[in-house]
């Protein structure tokens, strides 16, 4: 990375976006295009309070209805901007399974190691991610993405130049804002699950 090239006092906040009847049941939930439980809307509005005060120069919303309805209920739907490499991760015939009924199938089963069957690869995930990167160097100042679990853990692992295998030790919670940034003239994660103190 050219740090004369990049603005390094630039943040990034992604948010994961709140609760489906899906994620709270540990179900692979890729393109399916699922609402907000109350409890993910509940969620969403915590986010309110949770990123005020803050300017963005731009906000991205992955197309998917439980982002949209996240990035709307925190205040953003106005600004943001739909960017389909936000969208999550294309689990093929694991659609809609937990981890447990999979490894049934595949003993030690992983997502990140083994990938999936009639999906995306890892690669094709962080192909996505590395342009959403791409497309946030881009903003002359802060941005604010609303995603998924799977796809955002890859963009920050590809932020922090790790590959994206190393997204699998990345846990993040649902409607939590985490940030991306520097520190100095690296990458670096300034906060996850939950916004540094300011």
């Amino acid at each position: 990375m050219d740090s004369e090239t990049v603005n390094t006092a630039q943040r990034i906040v992604v948010v994961r976006h709140g609760e489906t009847a899906w994620s709270r049941e540990k179900r692979h939930t890729g393109r399916s295009d699922l609402p907000l439980t109350p409890e993910g809307r509940e969620q969403a509005k915590g986010l309110v309070t949770a990123l005020a005060g803050l300017e963005f120069s731009a906000v991205f919303v992955s197309p998917l209805r439980r982002a949209r309805e996240t990035c709307e209920i925190a205040g953003f739907a106005d600004r943001a901007v739909v960017d389909p490499d936000l969208i999550e991760w294309d689990y093929g015939v694991y659609e809609g399974l937990t981890s447990t009924e999979i490894q049934v199938e595949r003993p030690g089963w992983t997502l990140f190691r083994d990938g999936v069957i009639g999906g995306e690869t890892i690669d094709d995930v962080a192909a996505r991610a590395a342009q959403v990167i791409t497309r946030v160097r881009a903003v002359n100042g802060d941005v604010l993405l609303f995603g998924h679990g799977h796809q955002l853990r890859i963009t920050t692992a590809l932020w922090l130049e790790f590959p994206a295998l190393a997204a699998q030790h990345l846990q993040l919670a649902t409607a939590s804002p985490s940030t991306l940034g520097y520190e100095h003239d690296w990458t670096a994660l300034l906060s996850w699950n939950g916004l540094q103190d300011r």
